[in-house]
């Protein structure tokens, strides 16, 4: 046997291999390409599904509300007309009070302060007299002026700027009450 046969016989097999490489590959590249689309037409399927109804009103508001110019240029009479309007709007927003301007000390210390000060979260005192410290020291006012104006971690008027000073107030006078030994 002579060297060359030897090595056309190893061919033979190594032909076979390259074969089953390339039927092997093959398969593992259309399966491939067959999930990816599989998964294209599944997404555009759903994204169908999600967009082709009408919007929402909620959705629809949001987009306006993004929207809305920012500013406005008034000129000439019609101008100062809109701008006198647009002053008394702003007014009236900034007026609004949270909660109707109710004072109930229980529901607005339940619906804004609770959050921290039930649990404590970032050092805020909870309705036990040892958590207070020296605050208790300072008295009501000095208290309520720590509400209105954050304290620590806490924001000015507990996050909810649309609190009146008398509502801050309410609450305080709540948390006072609630406090154990």
């Amino acid at each position: 046997m002579s060297r060359f046969s030897a090595i056309r016989g190893l061919s033979g097999v190594s032909e076979e291999h390259d074969r089953q490489f390339i039927k092997t590959f093959s398969a593992v590249l259309a399966g491939l390409v067959a999930f990816t689309v599989v998964i294209i037409v599944l997404a555009l399927i759903i994204h169908q599904r999600e967009f082709d109804g009408e919007q929402s009103a909620a959705r629809q508001a949001a987009v306006e509300e993004r929207l809305k110019p920012v500013a406005g240029i008034y000129a000439g009479e019609t101008g100062r007309a809109a701008a006198q309007e647009a002053a008394q709007a702003a007014e009236s927003e900034q007026a609004e009070v949270a909660f109707d301007g109710s004072t109930d000390g229980e529901m607005i210390y339940g619906r804004v302060c609770a959050a921290c000060h039930d649990s404590g979260a970032a050092g805020a005192p909870t309705l036990e007299t040892s958590t207070w410290g020296d605050r208790l020291d300072k008295g009501r006012d000095e208290l309520v002026a720590s509400a209105i104006n954050g304290l620590n971690a806490m924001p000015p008027r507990g996050g909810r700027s649309d609190l009146s000073d008398e509502q801050v107030g309410a609450s305080v006078d709540y948390m006072l009450d609630q406090l154990e030994d």
